[in-house]
């Protein structure tokens, strides 16, 4: 199994657009900000053919500590969530 890293993207995109590994790099962490500066401020990434990036709400609730075995009262929480499009479910099938 192998594992695609910022930093093969960033290969990748140097190579087929004739740039610098590190013009390469300064745009795809562009885009990574871009992406996290939306889903910060409560907005969606939409990237079509890709998917949605968007931040659901984790309701408060109780947990048990496994160490003590204590109930706690875990608090609300914001989690980033991806779904898939369905072209990309297709492709990966």
């Amino acid at each position: 199994m192998e594992i695609l890293n910022k930093k093969e993207i960033a290969e990748l995109v140097a190579d087929k657009h004739n740039l610098t590994k590190k013009e390469a790099s300064e745009i795809i962490d562009l885009i990574f900000e871009t992406m996290t500066e939306t889903l910060k401020n409560g907005n969606r990434v939409d990237i079509s053919g890709f998917g949605k990036f968007e931040v659901k709400t984790r309701a408060a609730r109780t947990g048990i500590n496994p160490q003590t075995k204590e109930q706690i009262e875990i608090p609300e929480s914001k989690v980033p969530a991806f779904k898939a499009s369905k072209n990309l479910k297709e492709n990966v099938r």
